[in-house]
């Protein structure tokens, strides 16, 4: 890892955002911090470990001396009731999501390929966009330095989605959802 690469991971590891000024090539990337400037080191360096110690200590000691909160979030400060509620309205979300794309996967394939047909794609959109989501989201904030611009991985994934379904799902009251019909009850 460059010098750059190493300083972006700290900082953004720490949940600030900075800005990237440019420097002449081939020289060590610093951190600014109020005062402060913190010299990076070059991952490549035989010491590596030991300069990623000291490295992450200063910025430590920088950020809390110029007032950042640094450390495990206090328990005392979280507003209990509120992060309970919004745990639930959450939840409440996905539940009413999950009810009806059920209903719907259900009335778009035959049940002679029903299983599969549902359960290979859903599973492989779940493992690869969901699986790389903390990867690519960090990527991104650590490119472009704004702890929050990771999120636009999710909400561009969820626009595609919803352009797709528009596109291609179409409605599907009155299909014959069965294989055939040797298999149904029939009322007399």
């Amino acid at each position: 890892m460059s010098s750059c690469d190493i300083a972006r991971s700290t900082i953004t590891k720490a949940g600030l955002n900075y800005s990237d000024d440019p420097l002449p090539r081939g020289e060590r990337a610093q951190v600014r911090i109020g005062g402060r400037v913190i010299d990076s080191f070059d991952g490549k360096a035989p010491n590596g470990a030991a300069l990623s110690k000291t490295f992450d200590a200063d910025i430590s000691r920088a950020l809390k001396d110029a007032g950042y909160a640094t450390g495990p979030a206090d328990p005392s400060r979280i507003n209990k009731p509120m992060t309970i509620l919004l745990i639930v309205l959450l939840m409440l979300f996905g539940t009413m999501t999950y009810g009806p794309i059920a209903a719907m996967l259900v009335e778009l394939f035959p049940s002679r390929i029903r299983y599969t047909a549902m359960s290979l794609p859903y599973h492989v959109g779940i493992g690869w966009f969901g699986g790389f989501l903390p990867a690519a989201s960090f990527a991104i904030s650590a490119a472009t330095g704004d702890i929050y611009s990771g999120l636009w991985y999710p909400v561009s994934l969820a626009v595609v989605c919803f352009v797709v379904c528009l596109l291609f799902v179409k409605e599907s009251k009155g299909t014959d959802i069965f294989s055939s019909r040797a298999g149904q009850r029939t009322s007399a």
